[in-house]
């Protein structure tokens, strides 16, 4: 539509905002910026309410102050709920002018997701706005700017990093996993004690099957490093850490033979070396990009770490009380029934840990009335220290596993629509 204004003033809600036609061709809300290509005043009361040709006007009877934190996603990127406005009624006025959850910040989305599910809602289409067309989670813009090279490692760093976004990249997944269980059933084997002899006779297909293993976890890990958005934050990640940590033993490993430098009997250097080999173990941690238990898991200790430092503390302060009192009555006080066992704080330490989480192995025991008396106390209040942070812990863990659900549900229903079309 070609203004007759150079300045078109949006009325939202009472609250104007004025804006150059050039700023509202390409503003980030969709609505908006398809005001600049309306033809006619039709196509324009399509997308507003009311038009005021004189006053180049443009009417939105839609709430005011949602609109104002939206404007302020606009100028600062940052898209949060409005305090005191219901999450579905600020997530209706997003859907109006153009945005999805995914704009919204990660505590936001959050407090959206469990929202929808108190009221039967799992997916973002639970919610439509009448008049609109059917939204996408990425601004056209961005779409029409990921092309050629863009668009490519766009869509292999969603293949590698995201294993349900598409067809392809549960491929990938499942052959990462097949190659982990691989890796773990060979590590788990080489520490048999007929390995040394089957190694002899099948020597080649050992080292084959260890090559191949190694050589996709590292074509694997530097695929993903080429096409990641953030170098940087790709190597601060955790499970990016753990596999350079696993990969790296086996060519160590490779270039002290290769110096000629035997993996045993060389004293330290060997030792180094099965340390090494047996840090492959971390390779386990892989499944947690494929498993929704260990994603669980490891979002509710990141969220709990408070509390679980709030339960070593606990531990560590009863551990040496106890130890203390269990090495003066069962060693130190010399009544004539001395407990070896006892004979240091630190060796009274095992007794106390095993005690106060009720294990209790049988190899180390007080003999004293007094040492029987502080081992009844230290196994009950073991019991109550051990009890008091794991309430917390266990709704954060609740917590984390619905949100996790949620959007696991959510990208598998994108995922089925983008394969019927």
């Amino acid at each position: 539509m070609k203004f007759e204004e150079s300045i078109c003033v949006l009325n939202v809600g009472g609250t104007r905002y004025a804006f150059t036609r050039e700023v509202i061709r390409d503003f980030p809300l969709r609505r908006v910026s398809r005001l600049h290509a309306c033809a006619t005043e039709k196509e324009v009361l399509e997308l507003c309410d009311d038009y005021d040709r004189d006053r180049n006007e443009f009417f939105f009877d839609r709430h005011a102050q949602a609109f104002v934190f939206i404007m302020l996603y606009v100028r600062s990127g940052k898209l949060r709920f409005v305090p005191g406005v219901c999450e579905l009624s600020f997530y209706t006025e997003m859907l109006y002018w153009g945005l999805e959850s995914a704009h919204l910040d990660t505590c936001c989305q959050k407090r959206l997701d469990d929202r929808m599910s108190e009221i039967g809602m799992d997916s973002e289409e639970g919610i439509q706005v009448s008049g609109d067309e059917p939204q996408s989670p990425v601004e056209p813009v961005q779409r029409t700017a990921l092309t050629g090279r863009a668009k490519w490692l766009e869509m292999m760093r969603k293949a590698f990093e995201e294993p349900n976004s598409s067809l392809f990249a549960q491929l990938l997944a499942s052959v990462s996993v097949i190659f982990v269980i691989v890796s773990m059933v060979m590590l788990c084997a080489s520490t048999l004690p007929d390995w040394d002899t089957a190694k002899k006779t099948t020597v080649e297909e050992h080292r084959i099957v260890e090559a191949v293993c190694i050589g996709w976890f590292t074509a694997e890990c530097m695929v993903r490093f080429l096409v990641a958005r953030n170098k940087w934050d790709f190597l601060r990640r955790p499970l990016n850490i753990i596999d350079v940590i696993a990969i790296t033993p086996y060519y160590v490993t490779m270039a002290l033979a290769r110096a000629g430098m035997p993996s045993a009997g060389l004293g330290v250097a060997g030792i180094f070396l099965r340390v090494l080999r047996m840090m492959r173990v971390f390779w386990l941690m892989k499944l947690a990009r494929h498993f929704l238990g260990l994603q669980t898991l490891g979002l509710t200790l990141t969220r709990c770490y408070r509390e679980m430092v709030m339960l070593m503390v606990f531990v560590c302060v009863a551990m040496a009380i106890y130890s203390a009192l269990a090495q003066l009555l069962e060693h130190g006080l010399d009544l004539g029934m001395q407990n070896p066992d006892y004979a240091s704080i630190p060796a009274a330490a095992w007794w106390v840990i095993i005690s106060m989480t009720t294990v209790g192995y049988g190899d180390v025991y007080p003999v004293t009335v007094g040492g029987r008396v502080l081992g009844g106390m230290c196994v009950v209040s073991g019991i109550v220290l051990l009890a008091l942070p794991i309430t917390f812990i266990y709704h954060s863990f609740v917590q984390c596993y619905h949100e996790l659900k949620v959007r696991s549900a959510r990208i598998a229903r994108s995922l089925s629509i983008e394969a019927l079309q």
